[in-house]
C-alpha cells in the first residue's frame, strides 16, 4: 500500500502538479488548512515543527479548504499572502481542495481510506485535521483538530529517527 501514496499528484499553489514521489524516505504531515478558523493559528506550531525538523525529513503540506463554515473564502494568492504576513509560512501551502464529498482530492481519498476517524468514519470534520505519514508511504496516524501540532512532535520525531539514511 506506501506504494500507492507516491503515486499521488497533488496541485501546489501555483497549479503546477506536486508528485508524492518526492516524499520518499520522508515524514509527512498533510492538513487541511483554513484562515478564518479558531483552529487556524496552529499555524504557528506547524511552522515550528517545519523549522524544526524539516533539515531531518519533514515534509508538512497544507491544502486549502472551504467546506467547513466557509471559513477559507481566499483566492489562491489571499491564502499564501495571510499564511506568510501571519505566520511566517515556509512548508508548502497546496492548491485549495474539497476533502469531503464528490470532489474530494485524491490524495484525501487514499488518506481517509487508510485511517478511518471517529467511529469508523471516514469524512474530515473540520479544519486542521492531520494526518501523519512515515518515510514508506504508510498513513500512520490522524489526528482531529484539537489536536495541537506540538503534541504530535513526539510522535514525528520517532519515525524521523526511522528514516533510512
Amino acid at each position: 500500500m506506501a506504494s500507492k501514496f507516491y503515486s499521488l499528484v497533488a496541485k501546489d499553489d501555483k497549479g503546477h502538479n506536486y508528485s508524492f514521489s518526492q516524499l520518499q524516505n520522508k515524514v509527512v504531515l498533510i492538513v487541511n488548512v483554513a484562515s478564518k478558523c479558531g483552529f487556524t493559528p496552529q499555524y504557528k506550531e506547524l511552522e515550528h515543527l517545519y523549522k524544526a525538523h524539516g533539515h531531518q525529513g519533514l515534509v508538512i503540506l497544507g491544502f486549502p479548504c472551504n467546506q467547513f463554515g466557509e471559513q477559507e473564502p481566499g483566492t489562491q494568492k489571499e491564502i499564501a499572502d495571510f499564511c506568510t504576513l501571519n505566520y511566517g509560512v515556509t512548508f508548502p501551502i497546496m492548491e485549495k481542495i474539497d476533502v469531503n464529498g464528490a470532489k474530494t482530492n485524491p490524495a484525501y481519498e487514499y488518506l481517509k481510506e487508510q485511517i478511518p476517524g471517529a467511529l469508523g468514519l471516514k469524512d474530515v470534520k473540520w479544519n486542521f485535521e492531520k494526518f501523519l505519514i512515515d518515510s514508506n508511504g504508510n498513513v500512520v496516524d490522524r489526528y482531529p483538530s484539537t489536536t495541537p501540532p506540538l503534541n504530535i512532535e513526539t510522535k514525528i520525531k520517532s519515525l524521523i529517527s526511522e528514516i533510512k539514511h
